[in-house]
């Protein structure tokens, strides 16, 4: 079991990864960026990044989820305590992010893909864009995180 449990934290450290290290580009890169542009540019640019980041976004977004679930249950099965609890963490920590992205960012992110779709600009853009960026540091945090618990799990285990 302690191999099939390696196996999937390192599968889930891969997808968890590929959202943490977008996520960290857009708080440290994006946000900052589309702060000097105007409402015009925003509103295109932000439709068009969710456009793909939504369609593409939820495979290894569902790949570290998964696999942190599997190296959870796996470690446990291997009686691997210590590996179980930080496989675990790392899946309470996605859980969590998963609701933020769900309840928060997601509606934004409609809302933008919508806007660009029409070619009009939100008369809220500037508020959309504020309350997608007040919780990308967390969602980053949060990925960040779960990296961290996922490289425990390989660590003890």
């Amino acid at each position: 079991m302690t191999s099939l449990a390696h196996v999937s934290a390192l599968l889930a450290i891969m997808g968890v990864s590929v959202v943490y290290g977008t996520d960290v580009f857009c708080a440290l890169v994006l946000r900052p960026a589309l702060a000097q542009v105007d409402d015009s540019a925003l509103s295109t640019v932000m439709g068009a990044v969710h456009r793909y980041g939504d369609r593409r976004m939820p495979v290894p977004g569902a790949v570290g989820l998964v696999a942190s679930a599997a190296a959870t249950v796996l470690a446990a099965i291997g009686d691997n305590v210590v590996a179980a609890c930080a496989a675990g963490v790392a899946l309470a920590l996605l859980v969590v992010w998963m609701v933020l992205y769900v309840r928060a960012s997601a509606p934004i992110n409609r809302a933008f893909t919508a806007a660009a779709d029409a070619r009009v600009i939100p008369t809220n853009a500037r508020a959309l864009q504020a309350g997608w960026d007040r919780i990308i540091t967390l969602r980053s945090t949060l990925q960040g995180l779960a990296v961290l618990a996922l490289g425990v799990s390989l660590l003890v285990g």
